[in-house]
C-alpha cells in the first residue's frame, strides 16, 4: 500500500492525486457506472455489483440507482437496510450503516475534510477524512447530509433536509441545519 492511501486510511492528511487512490476511484467508478446502468428488473445483477463494490452488504439490503461513492470498499451496510435514489457516500474514511436503516432520497454521507486554518495546504490539495457511523434502525428523511466524524445513535430519526454536523444520541428526533435534537422518541 502506498503512502497516501495509508495516510488516508489512518485519518491523516493525504493527497487524493496519488496514483493508487486514482486507480481505486476509477475501479469504483466503473462498478458504480455498471450499477447505475442496470435495468429495473436486474436486481440480482445490482446485488452482485454492490457486493464487488462495497466492503460489505448485509442480507436483504438494497440501494436504488443513482448511487455514487469514492472507493466503495470503505462502506459497510448491515442487513435489511435501504438507500433511496441519488445517495452520495464520499467514503475516504469508513462509513458504517447498521441494520434496518432507511435513508431517504438524495442523502449525502461525507467523510472528507479539508484544512480550515491552512489555506496553503488546501491549495496543494491536501485533505483528510473522519468516519461516519449510523446505528441500527435509523431513519433519514430525504436530502439529509451527514458530515465527517459523526455518529448517529440507534433508533434515531433525522428530518428531511437536515445537516448533521455532530453526534446524535440514540432514540431521538433531530432536525434542522445544523441538526438539533427536537425530542426523545
Amino acid at each position: 500500500m502506498g503512502e497516501h492511501k495509508d495516510r488516508m486510511l489512518r485519518g491523516e492528511l493525504y493527497q487524493d492525486s496519488d496514483p493508487e487512490l486514482i486507480a481505486d476511484r476509477r475501479r469504483a467508478q466503473a462498478l458504480v457506472d455498471e450499477f447505475n446502468g442496470t435495468g429495473a428488473e436486474e436486481t440480482d445483477r445490482r446485488d452482485g455489483v454492490l457486493r464487488r463494490l462495497l466492503g460489505s452488504l448485509g442480507d436483504g439490503s438494497w440501494i436504488m440507482p443513482r448511487f455514487q461513492c469514492d472507493y466503495g470498499y470503505l462502506i459497510d451496510i448491515g442487513s435489511n437496510s435501504f438507500l433511496n435514489y441519488d445517495a452520495i457516500l464520499l467514503d475516504c474514511a469508513p462509513i458504517r450503516i447498521g441494520d434496518d436503516v432507511s435513508i431517504g432520497p438524495r442523502a449525502q454521507l461525507l467523510t472528507a475534510l479539508h484544512p480550515i486554518e491552512n489555506h496553503e495546504a488546501r491549495r496543494r490539495r491536501w485533505e483528510s477524512a473522519a468516519p461516519i457511523t449510523i446505528g441500527d434502525n435509523v431513519w433519514f428523511g430525504g436530502g439529509v447530509t451527514v458530515c465527517a466524524g459523526v455518529t448517529v445513535g440507534e433508533d434515531t430519526v433525522v428530518g428531511a433536509g437536515s445537516v448533521v454536523t455532530r453526534d446524535l444520541p440514540a432514540r431521538v428526533l433531530a432536525a434542522g441545519n445544523p441538526a438539533r435534537v427536537v425530542r426523545a422518541i
